[in-house]
């Protein structure tokens, strides 16, 4: 059964010792959403695209992103090479599998954590964002999922949001030696940077596209 982060600021913690034989298995991180379908969503509502993506800090200090407008452009790569797309098989362990443009794809978007790598992890901050269309949240039945093999599923629902800002970040996932908690924040912005000023990051920030 899956864990529902009901509140903003609910937490789970995942005591990863307990992962037996599944430890070696990639965590993901998922977002899945939807549009309305048919006829009369075609006349009352332009395309929204809603993009995933994450922004980490490793033990030794060192911060980036990785989303679809990072790795645009052919910037990314296989995930056993160092690209914007992130890595899997080295720092920072994280690489995002690709960008589902029209909320049509049945797995959404996903980005892959390889727990080889989990002790040169500190935090990572989950986020969506409406790159086109009109921020229309309660439209997009967005979820945001944490798969831990071995455990429960962890559960993020955007809900009934009514924003007119286009940038949510949703959870916070803070590592230590052999854990890592899952926090739900589901809170809005205007665009990374107003993010990044929020939770701390200290990046810097340029208009990007895809």
């Amino acid at each position: 059964m899956a864990i529902k982060l009901e509140k903003q600021g609910d937490t789970h913690r995942i005591d990863l010792t307990k992962s037996g034989d599944n430890v070696s298995k990639e965590i993901v991180i998922n977002l899945n959403w939807t549009q309305k379908k048919g006829f009369w969503a075609s006349l009352t509502q332009s395309a929204i695209d809603l993009d995933l993506g994450v922004w980490y800090e490793l033990q030794d200090g060192a911060k980036s992103c990785i989303d679809g407008l990072q790795f645009a452009h052919g910037q990314g790569g296989a995930k056993n090479r160092l690209t914007r797309q992130g890595c899997y098989t080295q720092k920072p362990w994280i690489w995002h599998s690709g960008d589902d443009q029209s909320g049509s794809s049945a797995e959404g978007e996903n980005i892959l954590i390889n727990p080889q790598g989990l002790s040169d992890l500190k935090r990572i901050t989950v986020y969506t964002f409406i790159y086109e269309g009109a921020a229309k949240w309660n439209e997009t039945n967005a979820v945001v999922t944490v798969k831990v093999p071995g455990n429960p599923d962890i559960v993020v629902e955007m809900d009934s949001q009514y924003s007119s800002q286009k940038f949510c970040a949703i959870a916070e996932i803070v590592f230590d030696s052999n854990s890592m908690t899952v926090k739900k924040l589901v809170t809005f912005h205007d665009g990374h940077g107003d993010c990044d000023k929020a939770y701390s990051w200290g990046m810097k920030w340029q208009a990007g596209s895809k």
